[in-house]
């Protein structure tokens, strides 16, 4: 065991910001969180933006809880990972001239819609492997070209939030590669922003300032920190980045093996060691982020999960909460016959741009509560192996199993349903906090220059339990025929 055995995280999200304290074996052993909310921009009506001191304040009051329960003497280093996409232009001392703007802010949507003002969207998504979301770092970009060209004029560089925050920690401003991966301004080959998108919009990538990956050190901790956060003046901290890409890799997945994060949102990625933004990503939706080790990537897609059940418990299963609720809903399904006597279920109910909507078929008279859920649990579990297909022809692989984390990994029913539909085993493990446990691999490995993240995951003992494909694999197979069949309608 190391003498430095802890890792400090500093986790911010769109619900809740947290730092945790992981050791050196994977275990939790303190963490604190607080309620993340965005705030309206006092410069834009509707509009909407994260407060960047109120972030770092519930961080830091976050830190000390943890501080208090450990022994500091133990803290090895610390680092920070947030959402992608979200930074602003800073002054030379790293101070923000305008609020860093939310991608839940809908200002950027007519912009990405009208791209090829500026450069082709095809060329675009060739280059950078990011699928064109409205919230892309590029139309933050290009909204402060079109509408506040002051801001620019009078700013040093533009800077993600992970390193906003990094930079109250140690005065280090630098952006990190995964956050770049995540903004349509990059070109993922060489790991740089791309010269050719930069100079289509009228910028020289010196703005983002110099790039370094994780792992790398980003200082050490300042006395004016250190009295804010807890943290001892002089602890190291390292760059970690895009919450997503540690999650990836502190699932303990290795090349070519899909992780499944399950929650409100479905996001199916898997890292691989080619990249290829083709006509056929592009239609199918697929994005392809930085790795967080250097020439990899993460190819990767979405779509709304537990958030198409939480709708479809609100209607039909109203005054049921918690637990039961839950075993209501697994009991009424787990007695109706796998593919529900024909009933189908399109799960794309989430309401963005260029989507027909979730669509229901088969139903009759004697459709009850408990064929519907399992019905929708097939559809969603057909979704995945939609995007597991997918996913594999863009990586030129063949998925032996799924590694499935989050909170929708604690349904039995449908774990068994999502491994039958995509006829390969599905995995479980014991870690619960993925991203948390990634980061902090990055953290140790920066301390000892013989030491790899992927060295430091090999200590960890994941506990995986699989969960193999049943006899009804033979009636997914078909159902999963015609639920293509029907979406192609």
């Amino acid at each position: 065991m190391l003498q430095k055995d802890i890792a400090i995280v500093m986790d911010v999200g769109a619900t809740n910001v947290r730092t945790v304290a992981v050791n050196s074996t994977g275990k939790i052993v303190a963490s604190r969180s607080y309620a993340n909310e965005t705030d309206d921009d006092p410069f834009l009506e509707n509009g909407r933006i994260w407060d960047v001191d109120k972030i770092w304040n519930k961080l830091s009051l976050a830190c000390k809880d943890v501080i208090n329960d450990i022994d500091s003497n133990r803290i090895a280093g610390v680092t920070v990972t947030t959402f992608g996409v979200d930074g602003t232009f800073v002054d030379e001392s790293g101070n923000p001239t305008y609020p860093v703007i939310s991608w839940q802010c809908m200002r950027t949507a007519p912009i990405m819609k009208n791209i090829d003002d500026y450069i082709s969207l095809q060329e675009l998504y060739n280059i950078s492997g990011v699928y064109p979301f409205a919230f892309n770092t590029i139309n933050k970009l290009i909204w402060f070209k079109e509408n506040k060209p002051e801001i620019i004029e009078k700013s040093h560089s533009f800077v993600f939030i992970t390193s906003l925050l990094i930079s109250r920690l140690t005065g280090v401003i630098m952006n990190d590669t995964t956050m770049m991966g995540t903004s349509m301004l990059a070109d993922l080959r060489s790991r740089e922003f791309s010269t050719k998108i930069m100079n289509a919009l009228g910028f020289d990538a010196s703005v983002f300032g110099e790039l370094v990956n994780p792992g790398d050190n980003a200082g050490k901790v300042t006395s004016k920190a250190s009295v804010i956060t807890g943290l001892p003046v002089g602890t190291p901290v390292f760059f970690a980045g895009h919450d997503t890409q540690f999650a990836v890799f502190g699932s303990g997945a290795k090349l070519n093996q899909p992780v499944l994060s399950s929650g409100t949102w479905e996001v199916l990625m898997t890292r691989s060691d080619c990249f290829s933004a083709s006509d056929f990503g592009f239609d199918n939706n697929l994005t392809t982020e930085a790795d967080a080790i250097p020439g990899y990537y993460n190819i990767g897609q979405n779509w709304l999960g537990s958030g198409v059940l939480e709708w479809f418990s609100g209607h039909f299963y109203s005054g049921l909460t918690g637990d039961n609720l839950y075993n209501t809903m697994i009991g009424e399904a787990q007695d109706e016959d796998p593919g529900c006597d024909g009933l189908i279920v399109d799960p794309a109910f989430y309401d963005g741009d260029n989507n027909k909507g979730g669509v229901i078929s088969g139903l009759s008279i004697n459709t009850g509560r408990g064929k519907l859920y399992r019905a929708f649990l097939e559809g969603l579990s057909c979704r995945l192996r939609e995007g597991m297909e997918a996913l594999e022809k863009a990586g030129s692989f063949k998925t032996d199993k799924i590694i499935c984390v989050g909170g929708g990994s604690k349904n039995k029913l449908w774990n068994q349903i999502r491994a039958d539909v995509c006829n390969v085993p599905v995995q479980l493990i014991d870690q619960k906090e993925t991203t948390v446990l990634g980061a902090s691999f990055f953290v140790f490995a920066g301390l000892q220059p013989h030491v790899s993240p992927e060295d430091m995951r090999e200590n960890i003992d994941y506990k995986p339990e699989l969960i193999y494909p049943s006899e009804n694999s033979a009636v997914y197979n078909d159902l999963y025929k015609r639920y293509l069949t029907f979406k192609a309608k």
